[in-house]
């Protein structure tokens, strides 16, 4: 029997896998596939730090490696600090004894516990996992379903005040990067007057890059930003990814706390310093660590003084609340929260609920460049037109921890001023840098093999496509110069003849395909990692309403597939609205399109009648979910999750009926009269939990038979998709 690996994650499509899978393995195993899950949700992965678990996602990194090696992955969640500290908190009430996370080891013991929680902080996941480049696109039913029935985006103010603020290469990232490639594999050390802060083993031909960002240049330019935002009357925002960038982001994202509230870190100086405050993890943890303090009310009264002065507005994450951008740093996650500005027409919401127009900040301009082109396409244009654009398709380079994501082990948050160097083996200095205590420093770096199957899989959807590919890449950022002799070098291994393949830096690729999206042409973008990621949320959620419908395939390094789904950002208010009123809106459109590719993977490798049929009755089944307009609704009341997981298995069966496999007919022929006789009692004990508190044992760890008792309420259905 052939395997698929269903990844168990965390939140809203946690729960929607207790409803989901059983269905799932009850059609596949018709077909010999086994569906079988592997825990690497944050709790999972906290209790295997500890010892007390399986350690399931080192065993996904074997897997990957292997020809056959077939992954459904789920979004999981990068954990910030906070987060993981309610994890630990929440293992600890449910009997498990760890120990709490040391935000200030004392000793060598605290080190050690630091340490192994260090290790699920952040992308911990994805760089185990994405042994292979990214191929993400629109399915092509999901997007005529979008264009049939577009999403609602809104148009852009006349004289609209919108716009990117950005350090423009003074002191960032991209203006203090330099960037070689290795003559050949060997040791490099990293070293702050010559002691040493670091050692990698590179290989041959590899591409590393060197680069800081200056703490003094950041501060001043927050504060620039925050000048000119309350000059030009708009919302002030950060906009970061202190999930991916666990190292680097969440330090930035402190420096701007600091900054826009420097009259409370001025006044409270003393009490912050006792207390141990770190800005980095934002105003809810200040508030934790001053309950019960003698100045917790004057802290807390600082802070909104500075809220309600003259300052800019800044946006909120929960107007509601009165939760603000900086309430954590993982709270504004980029490539989630720079859509929705552009979406709504260039505004975020006020402490009144009210939806402004804002300046977005994103110092490093390496990526901001990007935003601000969006930005100033829609001011320029106005706004998009769902029901006529164009895709985008992306290839991106993220296989073996490829450039930024790979980093966190290489960055540093530097202790005193000085030159900071990088030396090979050899003895030979490959860069160097006059740096001040404070500043962010990094290394990154992409394997040789990575870029030469980038370039391949880049020709090959052009291929098939017939559609331009443009290399998003920067002659003048230092690893992109890298980048485009290897990518020259590596295209003369491919016939590329008739295809239009070009090389632009950010903000012309970003014209470039926004002039062909606004005349309904499709376009692939070739791009680096983090661009992989703010791109593929981007167009689609501008496209599609949601990233969570984008076909994202790992094609992996060793012949194996990765199948990712979804995207988790709004999986925690899910999870509030189904645990206070029993209803889950997430759509699994996601993991259904996922399993048809990982099927059709399999199909592939072993030509096998049923499971062509099977892999074409979920095919018709997906078209028949969208054509009926069949996901969740978002209200309480309506159908919600559990209903679309049983419209799936009636499609499914019915096209199974209908099919061409004689045995796969006969088998669900009886299943698909009974779904369609019984839809209307099994819809009533759907809806028959609407509105009803749900208990599921645990917001990071939940009580499997609870969740499944809360995601499974319909016993009809349960009888006869138990039955196949």
């Amino acid at each position: 029997m052939s395997k698929i690996i269903w990844s168990k994650i965390d939140e809203a499509p946690a729960l929607a896998t207790y409803s989901l899978l059983p269905i799932v393995n009850a059609f596949t195993q018709a077909a010999g596939v086994e569906v079988v899950v592997s825990n690497i949700s944050l709790a999972g992965r906290v209790l295997s730090a500890m010892g007390l678990a399986e350690d399931e996602l080192s065993k996904l990194g074997e897997v990957v490696l292997q020809e056959d090696g077939n992954i459904i992955k789920l979004p999981n969640i990068s954990a910030s600090i906070g987060q993981l500290k309610d994890c630990i908190s929440e293992l600890q009430g449910q009997a498990y004894k760890i120990p709490d996370f040391p935000e200030n080891p004392a000793n060598a013991e605290e080190e050690a516990v630091r340490a192994k929680y260090n290790t699920c902080l952040g992308s911990a996941v994805n760089p185990v996992l994405r042994e292979g480049n990214s191929d993400r696109r629109a399915a092509t039913a999901v997007k005529k379903f979008a264009q049939k029935n577009p999403h609602k985006l809104r148009e852009f103010p006349q004289n609209p005040k919108a716009y990117v603020a950005h350090m423009a290469g003074d002191g960032d990232f991209f203006g203090n990067e330099k960037s070689v490639t290795m003559p050949k594999g060997q040791k490099v050390t990293i070293a702050l007057n010559g002691n040493t802060l670091g050692t990698i083993e590179t290989l041959d031909k590899e591409i590393i890059d060197g680069t800081f960002m200056s703490a003094s240049k950041l501060r001043a330019f927050i504060q620039k930003s925050i000048d000119e935002a309350k000059e030009n009357g708009v919302v002030w925002s950060i906009h970061l990814k202190a999930t991916m960038m666990k190292i680097s982001d969440p330090i930035i994202f402190g420096h701007a706390l600091e900054v826009f509230f420097a009259p409370v870190f001025a006044e409270f100086s003393d009490t912050f310093s006792q207390l141990k405050v770190n800005a980095n993890l934002g105003i809810s943890d200040i508030e934790k660590k001053i309950a019960g303090h003698v100045n917790e009310a004057a802290i807390l009264a600082a802070f909104k003084a500075v809220v309600d002065s003259d300052a800019p507005e800044i946006a909120m994450v929960d107007s509601d609340k009165g939760t603000t951008n900086f309430n954590a740093s993982n709270d504004v996650i980029i490539d989630a929260s720079m859509p929705v500005v552009v979406r709504e027409g260039g505004k975020q919401w006020n402490r009144n609920g009210d939806a402004v127009e804002c300046v977005a900040v994103i110092p490093d301009s390496t990526y901001a460049m990007f935003h601000a082109e969006m930005v100033s396409d829609c001011v320029k244009n106005g706004q998009y037109n769902v029901a006529t654009m164009g895709s985008m398709a992306n290839v991106g380079l993220m296989a073996q921890k490829a450039e930024e994501y790979g980093s966190h082990p290489t960055t540093f948050e530097l202790a005193e001023s000085g030159k900071v160097t990088v030396t090979a083996e050899d003895g030979a200095e490959l860069m160097s840098f006059d740096c001040e205590a404070g500043d962010i420093w990094r290394l990154a770096r992409v394997k040789d093999i990575p870029i030469i199957d980038w370039v391949r899989l880049a020709v090959e959807r052009a291929k098939i496509e017939g559609v331009p590919a443009i290399f998003w890449l920067d002659e003048n950022r230092a690893h992109d110069a890298q980048m485009i002799l290897k990518v020259n070098e590596y295209l003369k291994n491919h016939d590329t003849s008739g295809l239009e393949i070009e090389t632009m830096n950010v903000t012309n690729a970003t014209r470039f395909t926004n002039a062909r999206v606004r005349e309904g042409k499709n376009t692939i973008a070739v791009t680096g990692n983090v661009l992989r990621d703010h791109l593929t949320d981007m167009y689609p959620i501008l496209e599609l309403g949601t990233s969570a419908k984008m076909l994202s395939i790992v094609p992996l390094l060793a012949g194996g597939g990765l199948y990712e789904t979804g995207a988790g950002g709004s999986a925690p208010k899910h999870v509030d609205q189904f645990l206070a009123e029993g209803h889950l809106r997430w759509d699994s459109l996601g993991e259904f399109l996922a399993l048809a590719e990982s099927l059709r993977f399999i199909g592939n490798k072993n030509s096998d009648s049923k499971l062509a049929a099977l892999t074409a009755g979920l095919d018709a089944a997906n078209d028949a979910y969208l054509d009926n307009n069949k996901a969740p609704s978002r209200k309480c009341g309506q159908p919600d999750n559990k209903a679309s997981h049983f419209f799936l298995a009636q499609y499914w069966a019915k096209a199974l009926a209908e099919g061409d496999n004689a045995e796969l007919a006969a088998k669900f022929s009886s299943v698909a009269t009974a779904l369609t006789e019984k839809e209307d009692i099994i819809m009533s004990e759907l809806l028959g939990v609407e509105g009803k508190a749900q208990d599921v044992g645990g917001y990071f760890n939940p009580d499997d038979a609870k969740a499944e008792k809360a995601m499974r309420p319909s016993a009809t259905l349960n009888t006869i998709i138990n039955a196949i």
